[in-house]
This record gives C-alpha cells, sequence and structure tokens, in this order.
C-alpha cells in the first residue's frame, strides 16, 4: 500500500510539473507577467548583495593598502558650536605635545591643509585643483606614501623652509610635466617651487582620487599663510608593534583634553578615527542598504506572489472539466490538491532562477563599469535565501487554488462547460 501511495505522489508530482511547463510554455507572456513580481524581487536582492560583496572586498583591500594601522585625529566642533559660529582646531602645539608624550607611537607626523591658499597648481599654461598637504618626512613612513621618481621631502626642507613639492600622479598628468617631471617648476599661491618627486599612483578610495595631491613641507606652507589664518591642523600616528590602540586612545585624550581644558563630563573637541572604525561604519551601511533591499524584495516576492495565486486560480478555471475527468478515473483529493501545488512551486522558481541569473548580470555590469571595483560575487546564502524565498511563495501563493481544485465534485465539474 505504501508503495503504491509513493507511486502515486510521485506520479502527481512529476504530472504537475509536466503540466506547470506546458502551461507556461502555452501562455509565455502570461507566466512572464505573472512571474515578473518575483523575477524583480530576486533579481533585486542577488545585485544588491553581489554588489555590496564586491564594495566589501574592494574598501578591505584598499585600506590594508592605506596604513589600516593608521591612527588620525581632527579637530571636532559640536553641532550645537557650530550654529553660534564656533570652530575648534588643532594646533601645531598639540602635536608636539603628543608627539613629546605620547608613548607606543612608532611615528607620529602631522599635517596642515591650507585652505587659505587655494587648491589651484599651474605649470606654463597648465593649471589643475589639487589637495594641498603641508606636512615633514614623517608623513611618508606614517602614510606609506612612497616616490616612483626622485626623492620624499626631508627633515632640511622642513627646517630651512625649502619650497619643493612632491606631486601626485593624477597632478603630473594634468600639468602635462612629461615623463621626467623631477626638476620642474609649479607654482602655488603666486610663488614657485620645485618638484623634488612624484608618488607612486594608488588609485582611488571610496571612488576618490588618491593620486590628486600636492606635498610641501609644513613650515614652508604655513610661512605662505595669510596673517590671521587659523591654524588647524591633523595628527597622524601609527602604532608601535603590539601597543594596544585602546591605551594610545586613552593617552590621546588625557593630553588633549588637559591641553584644552575640556571640563569633565564635556564632549571631546576632537576625533579618533581608525581603518577599523572606517570599516565598521562601511558595515552598518551594508546593513542598511540589505535592509532596504529586504523591503523591495519583500514587497516584489508579495505582489509576484498574489500573482501566482491569480493564474492559478485561472487554471482551476480553465482545467475544471480535466480535474472532474481525473476525479472520475480514481484521482484523490490529495493527488489533486498535490499536482496543482507542485504547478505554482515550478511556476515560483522558474521566476527566481530568471531574478538569479539577471540579478548576477546586472551586479556582474555594475562591476565592470565602477573603476577599481572587485568583481561581484554571489554568496552561497544569497542564492539559498533567493530560492528558498520562491519556494514558499509557490506554496503559500498556490495552497488556496490547490485547494479550491482539490474540493471540486466530479459531477459538477464534468458539467462545466
Amino acid at each position: 500500500m505504501r508503495a503504491t501511495e509513493a507511486t502515486a505522489w510521485g506520479h502527481a508530482i512529476l504530472e504537475g510539473s509536466r503540466a506547470a511547463l506546458t502551461a507556461i510554455a502555452a501562455n509565455a507572456l502570461r507566466s512572464a507577467l505573472t512571474a515578473l513580481g518575483i523575477i524583480i524581487g530576486v533579481a533585486a536582492v542577488i545585485a544588491v548583495v553581489a554588489v555590496m560583496q564586491g564594495l566589501s572586498g574592494t574598501i578591505t583591500r584598499q585600506l590594508d593598502d592605506l596604513a589600516s594601522d593608521m591612527v588620525i585625529v581632527n579637530a571636532h566642533t559640536p553641532r550645537k558650536e557650530l550654529l553660534i559660529g564656533l570652530r575648534n582646531t588643532l594646533s601645531s602645539e598639540d602635536f608636539v605635545a603628543l608627539r613629546d608624550r605620547l608613548q607606543g607611537v612608532q611615528s607620529i607626523t602631522a599635517v596642515y591643509l591650507p585652505l587659505g591658499l587655494g587648491g589651484q597648481v599651474r605649470a606654463g599654461a597648465q593649471s589643475t585643483a589639487a589637495q594641498i598637504i603641508g606636512t615633514d618626512h614623517h608623513y611618508q613612513e606614517v602614510v606609506r606614501v612612497y616616490t616612483d621618481q626622485g626623492r620624499f621631502i626631508s627633515e632640511s626642507d622642513q627646517l630651512r623652509r625649502r619650497r619643493v613639492v612632491v606631486l601626485g600622479a593624477t597632478v603630473v598628468r594634468e600639468l602635462q610635466l612629461g615623463e621626467q617631471p623631477v626638476g620642474s617648476f609649479v607654482q602655488l599661491a603666486g610663488e614657485w617651487f620645485r618638484v623634488v618627486g612624484v608618488a607612486e599612483s594608488r588609485g582611488s578610495l571610496f571612488g576618490l582620487d588618491q593620486d590628486n595631491f600636492l606635498i610641501a613641507p609644513y613650515s614652508t606652507l604655513r610661512a605662505l599663510a595669510a596673517p590671521g589664518q587659523p591654524e588647524d591642523v591633523q595628527i597622524y600616528f601609527q602604532p608601535a608593534e603590539g601597543v594596544a590602540l585602546t591605551g594610545l586612545e586613552t593617552q590621546v585624550r588625557q593630553i588633549l583634553r588637559g591641553r584644552q581644558r575640556t571640563p569633565e563630563g564635556a564632549p571631546d573637541r576632537f576625533e579618533i578615527q581608525t581603518a577599523e572604525r572606517t570599516r565598521e561604519a562601511f558595515s552598518s551601511i551594508v546593513q542598511a542598504v540589505t535592509l532596504v533591499a529586504g523591503a523591495v524584495v519583500g514587497i516584489s516576492l508579495l505582489v509576484g506572489g498574489i500573482g501566482v495565486m491569480n493564474i492559478m486560480l485561472v487554471s482551476v478555471t480553465e482545467r475544471t472539466r480535466e480535474i472532474g475527468i481525473v476525479k472520475a478515473l480514481g484521482a484523490t483529493p490529495g493527488f489533486i490538491r498535490l499536482q496543482f501545488l507542485v504547478e505554482a512551486l515550478v511556476l515560483s522558481l522558474c521566476g527566481g532562477a530568471v531574478g538569479l541569473a539577471l540579478g548576477w548580470a546586472f551586479a556582474a555590469l555594475i562591476a565592470a563599469v565602477v573603476p577599481g571595483m572587485a568583481g561581484a560575487t554571489v554568496p552561497g546564502w544569497a542564492v539559498l535565501l533567493a530560492l528558498g524565498s520562491t519556494t514558499a511563495i509557490g506554496v503559500l501563493f498556490g495552497l488556496a487554488p490547490a485547494v479550491r481544485a482539490a474540493r471540486l465534485h466530479p459531477i459538477d465539474a464534468l458539467r462545466h462547460e
């Protein structure tokens, strides 16, 4: 008896699959429109997950290249103070205090961003906008900026306020300085600087060009600043091997809060940035995007499920006489119910398969278009999620039509025109 039942159920599954594929082929346009919601939902989740996986891999790789152990200390102004026109800054004295008192640091440097000098760099008839960085010779070690040609700025350049610069590859290209730019001159804020080095190309990070900069001695740029121009520096340092970052952060807070005479309980007037925090921030963005994608997928799959239910109800109506004949020949209600459930399931899975392919293709297209992005990868859990969702949709929304078909009385079904 059990073997007979198993054979019957197997026949129902095969018959349901055959009927579903036949119905899809006979009504291709109707089937495509029915499964459109499922296709869109699955394609959306696959594309979003694949793109975010690719971006995550790209950013992780770039952060590793960009001195992943580097710590940056910036001035920070709370929103309430900004609203009344206040702005906190860090000074060269703050840098000296950290340099002299901070324990467990391998190398430390100050970065001066002289906004008052403007960002226009000229060479002959050519000009370009670039990031102007004033720093010292330790910057090369902390940030890992190495020269492809020439040399980096030296301690002597800093002490003597020499007008020398190291250019990024983008600035060299935009100013058309040729294959051997070392020794040529560029103009900044009306003053001439000699090019002593060209940095190795580093590509882009978060879509930002990392080669569009000019590095000059801190002392030189500070001397060129307009009288009264406020000093604002960023402090970069690299922890010594084996030194815990939390301990260094505690030291930084004690030193700077003491210098700035920050009352106990008041917020810091600076912020400490690390590569790990950048990764955490990006993970938060990934989670937010995933939640939005989940909402889109949920709505699309709901619409697709309603479409599947509607088309299956139409199919039950169209095949009423067929159901009556099958029942008259001895088919049980369970057999009929299973057959229509399988048909709804096949229709949903076909939509899911198409959505899976479209989502992967769209993600691959984005990866090919976005510069520097790693290839889009579809993790196994995303595929299982997509197929599992479409399976659930097929079963849940195919149940009502299947029950309706199973409840048809053979005589009434045979009378149906």
